[in-house]
């Protein structure tokens, strides 16, 4: 028979069992990684200063959690990954990501820089997301919308919308964010030849 010890021994022991804390489920934080390697076009690095203005996004974007949404089940609906995240807001990564591809061409000026350039650039993102067209299939969206304005006036000058897609290699994270890598850098491309084309 037990004794009152071993039966108080014995209700310490699965009490700490059952208390024990379980380790914390480990996060990915993901960026949009080193830049890449760019050349700007000398018709727009010669001739032109762009002042970058931080990129805007709607509240719901405007997180670290990485968003996705399931085209096949509920479209309209927005998810979040719980196990992976970024380092920052998608917009702070684009801007920062665009603020190195400008400078490669010593065109850009930061926007504390009171240094005269030639025009504002201001950017909106509008979609940033992972889509699941079934469960093992997915692709990420990313759109843009740029404005051009002279820098004293503010009045505008062009206006572009841009819109990109990439399918994931891996219908998960990991392989969202390689997506948005190569489509962010796509975009930017874009967007610099969309500029040279207006200083033409």
């Amino acid at each position: 028979m037990m004794t009152k010890v071993s039966i108080a021994l014995l209700a310490i022991l699965l009490t700490g069992c059952t208390l024990t804390p379980k380790a914390p489920s480990s996060v990915s934080v993901y960026d949009l990684g080193p830049p890449s390697a760019i050349t700007l076009g000398s018709s727009l690095s010669s001739q032109a200063t762009i002042q970058i203005i931080d990129i805007a996004a709607p509240v719901w974007l405007d997180t670290q959690s990485i968003h996705y949404r399931l085209a096949y089940h509920d479209p309209a609906r927005i998810y979040t990954y719980a196990d992976s995240r970024w380092n920052a807001p998608p917009a702070e990564l684009l801007t920062e990501r665009f603020r190195q591809y400008f400078a490669t061409g010593n065109i850009d000026r930061h926007h504390k820089d009171d240094t005269p350039v030639n025009y504002l650039l201001k950017i909106d993102l509008g979609e940033f997301t992972q889509i699941f067209n079934t469960p093992g299939n997915s692709q990420v969206v990313v759109q843009l919308r740029a404005s051009l304005y002279e820098p004293t006036s503010r009045l505008p000058i062009a206006h572009q919308h841009f819109l990109g897609r990439q399918e994931t290699q891996t219908a998960d994270a990991a392989g969202a964010v390689t997506a948005f890598i190569q489509v962010s850098d796509n975009l930017l491309n874009e967007l610099v030849q969309w500029l040279s084309d207006i200083r033409q």
